[in-house]
C-alpha cells in the first residue's frame, strides 16, 4: 500500500528545502565578511594606483569592510596580474588592470603567466585618460626643444642619445612611445620601470629625458612646472590641459591615437552576485560629485560600464593592440 505523506510532514519537508535552497543566497549576501584587497600591479604613485585609491575607500563605505590597496608591481603589470589569476574566487582578491595587462601584454610577451580573458572575470571598466607626451621643463629648454616637431628633429639628429622612461614593458605608456618611435622615425633609448611614480623621480630629476605617461600621475608636475607638456596622445585634447595639442595637431601624425584605461577585475568563477554588486557600487561611486570631479580634474574619464561591456572592451583591445604592437616591432622574452 503506497503511503502518502500527511499534511504536517509535507510541510515540513518544504521548509527544509527553502532552508537548503536558501543557502547559497545567504553564503553570497555575508560577503564580504572580511577586508578584500585590491591588487595595483605597478608601484605607489602612477595612475594605477591613484584610481584604486579613488575607488576603494567608497567600496569600503558601501560594504562595511576595509577595501585594501596592494601595490604589487613587475614584469609591465604581470606580477600582479597573476597574483590575482591564481587567487581563490570568492571575492576578495581584486585586480585594477590596465590596457597593458589585459590589452597589450599578450601580444607583447612570449610567455605570459596568465591569460587576460580565460583567468579573470571583468567587473567594471573605472576610468579612461590620455598619455602625455613630457619632458622636464629645463632639459628641454637647454635643448631647444619648445613643442613635437623640435623633438623629432633633434632625436633625428641624436639618434640613440635620448632615453625613454615607462612605467614598464607592455604598459600603454612603453607602446605609446615605441608607437611614436615608429611613427616618426627616430631612436629612443628605452628603460623600464615598476610603476610611473618611480620614472617620474628620474624625469623630474632629469636622468631620463621623455615619457608618455598617463595624464593622471604626471599633472600635478606639468601644472607646478616642472614637466613641460608637448602633447596628449589621444584623437581629442584633453578638459585638464586644454592648450596641449595632440601629437596628431603637433606633428601631423594622423590618427595617432594611444590612450589608456584601468578596470577592476577578479578571477574566474567569482559568484556573479560579487561582481555584479561591485559593479553597483563602483558605478553609483563614480557618479558622485566627490570622486568624480576629483578624477575629470586629474584628466581621467569615469566610466563604470557592465561586467559585459568591459568584457567586450577587453577583446576588442587585444585585437587593435595586437597590431600596435607589430607594428611598432617591440617585443618582451
Amino acid at each position: 500500500m503506497t503511503k502518502y505523506p500527511t499534511r504536517r510532514g509535507a510541510l515540513q519537508g518544504l521548509a527544509a528545502l527553502a532552508a537548503t535552497a536558501a543557502v547559497p543566497a545567504f553564503a553570497q549576501s555575508a560577503w564580504p565578511s572580511k577586508p578584500v584587497r585590491i591588487i595595483v600591479p605597478f608601484a605607489a604613485g602612477g595612475t594605477t594606483d591613484i584610481l584604486a585609491r579613488a575607488v576603494a575607500p567608497e567600496l569600503g563605505k558601501a560594504f562595511g569592510q576595509s577595501f585594501i590597496v596592494d601595490n604589487r608591481p613587475g614584469a609591465g603589470g604581470n606580477v600582479g596580474a597573476e597574483i590575482v589569476a591564481h587567487a581563490p574566487a570568492d571575492g576578495y582578491t581584486l585586480l585594477m588592470g590596465t590596457v597593458g595587462t589585459h590589452g597589450i601584454n599578450r601580444a607583447l610577451y612570449a610567455k605570459l603567466p596568465y591569460d587576460p580573458i580565460k583567468d579573470f572575470a571583468p567587473i567594471t571598466m573605472v576610468a579612461g585618460v590620455p598619455n602625455v607626451m613630457e619632458m622636464q621643463t629645463e632639459k628641454a629648454k637647454a635643448l631647444g626643444i619648445n613643442n613635437v616637431k623640435d623633438f623629432i628633429a633633434y632625436a633625428k639628429a641624436h639618434p640613440g642619445k635620448l632615453n625613454m622612461a615607462s612605467s614598464g614593458n607592455g604598459t600603454s605608456i612603453h607602446l605609446a612611445g615605441e608607437l611614436f618611435k615608429a611613427r616618426t622615425g627616430t631612436y629612443l633609448v628605452h628603460f623600464p620601470y615598476k610603476g610611473s611614480g618611480p620614472a617620474l623621480v628620474d624625469m623630474v630629476g632629469g636622468t631620463m629625458d621623455v615619457m608618455f605617461d598617463n595624464l593622471p600621475s604626471s599633472l600635478a608636475l606639468i601644472k607646478a612646472g616642472r614637466l613641460k607638456a608637448l602633447a596628449v596622445t589621444s584623437k581629442e585634447r584633453s578638459t585638464a590641459l586644454p592648450d596641449v595639442p595632440t601629437i596628431e595637431e603637433a606633428a601631423g601624425l594622423k590618427g595617432f591615437d594611444a590612450t589608456s584605461w584601468f578596470g577592476l577585475l577578479a578571477p574566474a568563477g567569482t559568484p556573479a552576485d560579487i561582481v555584479n554588486r561591485i559593479q553597483h557600487e563602483v558605478a553609483k561611486s563614480l557618479n558622485t560629485p566627490a570622486v568624480k570631479d576629483k578624477l575629470v580634474a586629474q584628466g581621467a574619464i569615469p566610466s563604470g560600464n557592465t561586467p559585459a561591456e568591459f568584457a567586450k572592451l577587453i577583446a576588442d583591445e587585444h585585437k587593435k593592440w595586437a597590431e600596435v604592437v607589430k607594428v611598432s616591432g617591440a617585443k618582451v622574452d
